[in-house]
Formats: C-alpha cells, sequence, structure tokens
C-alpha cells in the first residue's frame, strides 16, 4: 500500500507541474466576455467602423498598432502606454515616433465599453478585435478572436527598437524577427500582405526609389520621385499598394513580382529567396492568401497574453490605473 500510495502522489505531482505550466494563451476564449459584458465586441465594432468610414487608411493604421504591440513584450496594449513617472512610452521608438496611429480610435472604444462593464475589458482585447474589425471593413477576412488577454504594468522602448523588423531589413533578419516570435516564413509574408493597404513615408522608401538599381521598376521609381524628393518631405505619403490602395486583396504580392515593391522589407520577399514561392502563390490565389493572413494574425495575437492574474485592466488605455 505504501509503494501504491507513492507513486499516486508521484502521479498527482507530476500532473500538477504539466498542468500549472500550459501555457497561458490556453486561457484565451472566443467566449470570455459573453456573461461579463455580452455587449463589448458589437460596441468596439461600431466604433471602428465610424472611424474607418471617416479615414479608409484607418484601417492598415489599426493592423500595424497591433503588430507593433504584439512585437514587444507580446499583445498587452504596452504600445498604448503614454510617458508617466515609471514608463517611458513605446511611441517614442523609432519605427513608432510619428508613423504609428490610432490610439484615438481605442481610446474611443475603450471608453464606450467602460460606460457598460466597467472595469472588465482590457485594452489588449479591444485592439486585437479592432485589427480583425479593420481587416474585415476593408474587404480583408474576418477570423474568431480568442479574448481574455490583460494589460501590461509596463513598457519597453529597447525592445520597440529592437524587436520591431526595420523597413530595410534583408530577407533572412525578417525571417529571424519572426521566428523569435513564433512565426514562421509563411506567417511573414502572409502578414506583410497587409501591406496591401495604407501609406508609407517618403522617408521609409527615398532610398529605394533612387538607388535601388535593378530591384525596383524604373517606372515606378520615376513616379513615386514624383512626390518623394531627394532632400525634402520627409513625411510626404505615398500608397504602399499604387493599383488598389484601399482594398484588401492580393495586389500587393502582384506588384513584388514586378518590382514594384515600396518598401525594401517588402520587395525582399521577392527577390531570389526562400520566400519567392510563397509570393506567386498569393499573387495566383487570392482566396489562399486571405486564409494564411488570418491563421497568421491569430497566431500573431497569442504571443506571449497575460491572463489570470498577470496583468490589470486599464480604465484608460494610456495610463495604468
Amino acid at each position: 500500500m505504501g509503494y501504491r500510495n507513492y507513486f499516486a502522489i508521484m502521479f498527482f505531482l507530476l500532473f500538477l507541474s504539466v498542468t500549472t505550466n500550459t501555457p497561458c494563451k490556453a486561457q484565451l476564449s472566443t467566449k470570455f466576455y459573453d456573461d461579463t459584458c455580452p455587449n463589448a465586441l458589437r460596441t468596439i465594432r461600431n466604433t471602428i467602423r465610424t472611424s474607418i468610414s471617416r479615414e479608409r487608411r484607418m484601417a492598415a493604421s489599426l493592423l500595424r498598432l497591433h503588430f507593433h504591440d504584439c512585437f514587444v513584450q507580446g499583445c498587452d496594449a504596452s504600445i498604448l502606454l503614454d510617458d508617466a513617472p515609471m514608463i517611458i512610452s513605446e511611441k517614442n521608438a523609432l519605427p513608432n515616433k510619428g508613423s504609428v496611429r490610432g490610439f484615438e480610435v481605442i481610446e474611443a472604444a475603450k471608453a464606450k465599453v467602460e460606460k457598460l462593464c466597467p472595469g472588465v475589458v482590457s485594452c489588449a482585447d479591444i485592439l486585437t478585435v479592432a485589427a480583425r474589425d479593420a481587416s474585415e471593413m476593408v474587404g480583408g477576412p474576418s477570423w474568431s478572436v480568442k479574448l481574455g488577454r490583460r494589460d501590461s504594468t509596463t513598457a519597453s522602448l529597447v525592445q520597440a527598437e529592437t524587436s520591431l523588423p526595420s523597413f530595410m531589413a534583408p530577407l533572412e533578419s525578417l525571417i529571424s524577427s519572426f521566428k523569435a516570435q513564433g512565426l514562421d516564413a509563411r506567417d511573414l509574408v502572409a502578414l506583410s500582405g497587409a501591406h496591401t493597404i495604407g501609406q508609407a513615408q517618403c522617408v521609409l522608401f527615398r532610398d529605394r526609389i533612387y538607388n535601388n538599381g535593378s530591384h525596383i521598376d524604373a517606372g515606378f521609381a520615376r513616379k513615386r520621385r514624383h512626390h518623394c524628393p531627394k532632400n525634402e518631405g520627409n513625411g510626404n505619403l505615398a500608397p504602399l499598394d499604387l493599383v488598389t490602395p484601399n482594398s484588401f486583396d492580393n495586389n500587393y504580392f502582384k506588384n513584388l513580382i514586378q518590382k514594384k515593391g515600396l518598401l525594401e522589407s517588402d520587395q525582399v520577399l521577392y527577390s531570389g529567396g526562400s520566400t519567392d514561392k510563397i509570393v506567386l502563390e498569393y499573387s495566383r490565389n487570392p482566396k489562399k492568401f486571405k486564409s494564411d493572413f488570418a491563421a497568421a494574425m491569430i497566431k500573431m495575437s497569442e504571443i506571449k497574453p497575460l491572463t489570470g492574474h498577470k496583468g490589470v485592466i486599464r480604465r484608460v488605455c494610456g495610463a495604468l490605473p
């Protein structure tokens, strides 16, 4: 009997160690707010719809905001925090400063949800849902979002400076950056397809249109130079997809095949490397692109979420409780 009790106890302890070390994303659920705030998703959706109807570009901005959040500390709304005595905001990081936008849209959605269910729905979940809704509202795919994230009490300017991929990064560097987040090369290409909508500042593609030689279509480069002078106009905007800049489609990949990627980090996806075949696939099969984009967005949205008793529920997304 003594041996049986011993083995029973050891089995229980082993079982307990396995279950308590289950990744925290397992605690996320599509039904998380069904009882505590059943109208949350509808309220968020209405706010996002209103915002995008006013400015189509906001769809791309919200997708980018979510991406820049998840690649730094995980999907914890750390990017939304403003400077404070104990916080150095990620908004000040070079990849974010003066270009990441949509903060006011998330705050507006949060304020409306707070009126319904004070202190229940996290900013991290609102941002995740907003990205999904933004995609759908410009013709992109929709997907089920697992909920239950909590908000961080910290931000990391250092991680924002080092973890977010550069617009000039070579292919292998991009693949490594995504791998560090648990995402593979197909996820990289699919998520890059979000550049089928949105705009980029002249300072981000000036070097490419003036100095890139054989890696860019000559006519495309000349056209882009009209609104991006060599020595001024850093903030001038140009659509990432010149053909259908406001529609979520697969023209982005067709552009890459024609050497008409606006950013260097776009064109390297089709430059004789390992991702060429994925670009070709998406250029021919828009349904496959949208399906893979949705799957990659789900994977990205579940990077290191704070759940359970970790983190907080902020009442205002830009400030700690």
